[in-house]
């Protein structure tokens, strides 16, 4: 995984203090020191929660008022304390009471037990002296503090770095990267420590020296190996075919570390595709560009909300495999693929929300990049960018038809528009939105970026649709780049759903489309609306036109390109597009090779 300069050695700072961190929770163990109690307050929430382990094992989480006295709380885990010495008091007693070897029984011996003869004395200390009671929970519970439950001490740790979610993706596959989806309160992933393990092969010894499988002293078999790797991100090799994998996380904030958790995944490492369609362009995006460039990707990822469909399956795609549709499979290709680009902005369409939240921001914030989503109506539009060269300034999103309708920018195309009342209302019924994000260098801050991002309608007979469309894109693109800011430069990316051969795409290049040109009867006569649009921008596709960008039994064509701004931004290079050969291995898009029925653009692109 691709760090910035210098971060190597700061990781291995992280990993020693975290070492020092679980050696010293084994030894606190061992010797029968202080406890933890974990306490979570947050201003904005008029409770704050209290964890802790009873003597009988037992783990208490209680809910309290901040703006309770603290009297009233102790007095509640006095209450808990007891019932825990009862359970643990009957429990001996049981033992004691046990046919022995011999058929007899032992004898728990007189009087009561202790734990049933009062309660045990609660109270918080700080800086070694008693809190008083009438102290309010918000101000009592400090970090530091030490909590006493009869003769047991707690350490109490004040929102302490912890994971409020972990998770394993579902299906694993060996040569695709393991990307976990987490989310973290008062710390953040790059303090935090990970460490993978494998499961030993049937029969395998344990690992010598309580190994990894000391973490875990519950655990029955399997017993689990060192991967090696200490990274968020695992890639599995050919090697851990047929084994399960452990993850092994402590959270930190960068000046300390908060309770660790493991998690196992459910199925085992499967065997991979095989060489993907993606796999020869990544040989051209090994690393990161210099600050100079920008990597740019547009991509249609085929949203599931579309894939999962029996017209999809028996229709659309029916020579692609059942199992090569289902999501968990394709986001595993998705994720490889994206990963791989290395890029620094990524603009996607079709995205389902739930891929954005549980496969894309995980994955891509792993390698460095931050998301931004809008959603359409089954699925929306995401635009990510690389930390590292981008911070965002501000987000311009809109709905086409809203927009045409409400923003006084483009009154003048609604009057036009409003003398075809047919076209008026096939317009105003598209759903189609536009992503508009700022984006700042964090190198150079006079160097900004307008980066667009949309999907305009897909019917075939949509052209003066697409043509509406555009006009209302690029009017608002301008206002935004040239009225909001000083001119900054345009990147505007997409599935236009319109060939080079379209009016759409000759008036994105040309700047105009002519009033008689045919797309404004794409739909017949009932529905034309002759009209002459402009626009001012000077703008080509960075990667040209290719031969297809979208593959699939009925159709192929050029639906998909990266516009850029030719008065500021230039091509370095464009990354070659897959071989026929490799697109039609499985005759169409998508396969079990290729995640999509479109395939991504990647260019590098300067700053002039």
């Amino acid at each position: 995984m691709w760090r910035l300069p210098g971060s190597r050695a700061a990781l291995r700072g992280v990993r020693t203090a975290v070492e020092r961190h679980t050696r010293a929770e084994a030894a606190t163990e061992t010797a029968g020191a202080m406890e933890r109690a974990v306490v979570r307050c947050v201003p904005s929430e008029p409770k704050l929660s209290l964890s802790f382990a009873l003597a009988d094992g037992s783990h208490k989480n209680m809910q309290r008022d901040q703006s309770e006295p603290l009297g009233r709380a102790l007095s509640r885990i006095a209450t808990n304390a007891l019932k825990g010495h009862a359970k643990a008091a009957a429990a001996k007693k049981s033992r004691k009471n046990r046919p022995n070897a011999s058929g007899g029984v032992a004898c728990a011996g007189p009087g009561p037990e202790p734990a049933a003869a009062c309660e045990p004395v609660v109270k918080l200390y700080y800086r070694e002296e008693a809190v008083a009671e009438d102290v309010l929970n918000v101000d009592a519970w400090q970090d530091g503090a030490v909590l006493q439950i009869g003769d047991v001490k707690y350490k109490v740790e004040r929102n302490p770095p912890a994971f409020t979610e972990l998770q394993l993706p579902r299906y694993i596959m060996a040569g695709f990267p393991v990307c976990p989806k987490l989310s973290l309160e008062f710390g953040d992933p790059a303090s935090s420590v990970f460490r993978w393990y494998k499961e030993a092969k049937p029969g395998a010894a344990e690992p010598e020296g309580g190994g990894p499988s000391s973490l875990s002293p519950s655990s029955p078999s399997p017993s689990w190996t060192e991967t090696g790797v200490n990274e968020r991100v695992y890639t599995p090799s050919n090697a851990d075919i047929g084994l399960r994998l452990k993850l092994h996380c402590t959270p930190g904030n960068g000046q300390r570390f908060g309770p660790s958790r493991e998690l196992e995944s459910v199925c085992p490492v499967e065997a991979g595709p095989g060489t993907c369609t993606f796999d020869h362009r990544h040989l051209y995006t090994k690393k990161v560009t210099d600050d100079s460039l920008i990597r740019t990707v547009s991509y249609n990822l085929l949203a599931d909300t579309y894939a999962q469909t029996e017209f999809s399956r028996s229709v659309l795609y029916p020579y692609c495999a059942p199992y090569a549709l289902e999501l968990d499979y394709r986001q595993n290709l998705i994720q490889k693929e994206l990963t791989g680009y290395n890029a620094d902005l990524i603009c996607l369409q079709e995205v389902d929300r739930s891929v954005f939240t549980e496969s894309l921001v995980p994955a891509l914030e792993a390698f460095g990049l931050e998301g931004v989503f809008r959603i359409k109506q089954h699925e929306g539009l995401a635009t990510f960018y690389r930390k590292a060269k981008f911070t965002l300034l501000s987000q311009h999103d809109i709905s086409f038809h809203e927009a045409l309708e409400s923003d006084p920018l483009h009154k003048e195309l609604l009057e036009k528009l409003v003398l075809y009342p047919s076209a008026r209302e096939r317009v105003l019924q598209r759903s189609s939105v536009l992503q508009v994000s700022v984006l700042q260098s964090t190198k150079d801050s006079s160097k900004r970026i307008c980066v667009a991002n949309t999907h305009l309608y897909w019917h075939p007979k949509g052209g003066y649709i697409r043509l509406i469309q555009m006009a209302v894109a690029l009017a608002h693109i301008r206002h935004v780049s040239c009225d909001l800011y000083a001119g900054i430069p345009v990147i505007f990316c997409g599935d236009f759903n319109s060939t080079p051969s379209t009016g759409m795409y000759h008036f994105v290049v040309n700047g105009n489309i002519p009033e008689d040109h045919e797309d404004w009867a794409s739909n017949g006569e009932e529905e034309r609306c002759n009209m002459s649009l402009t626009h001012f921008f000077k703008l080509k596709s960075a990667c040209g036109e290719p031969a297809y960008t979208n593959y699939v039994g009925g159709f192929h064509g050029c639906l998909d390109y990266i516009f850029i701004d030719l008065n500021a931004l230039e091509v370095e290079q464009v990354i070659p597009l897959p071989s026929h050969e490799e697109v039609t291995t499985h005759q169409a898009l998508p396969s079990v090779s290729h995640p999509s029925d479109h395939i991504a653009l990647v260019c590098d692109l300067k700053w002039k």
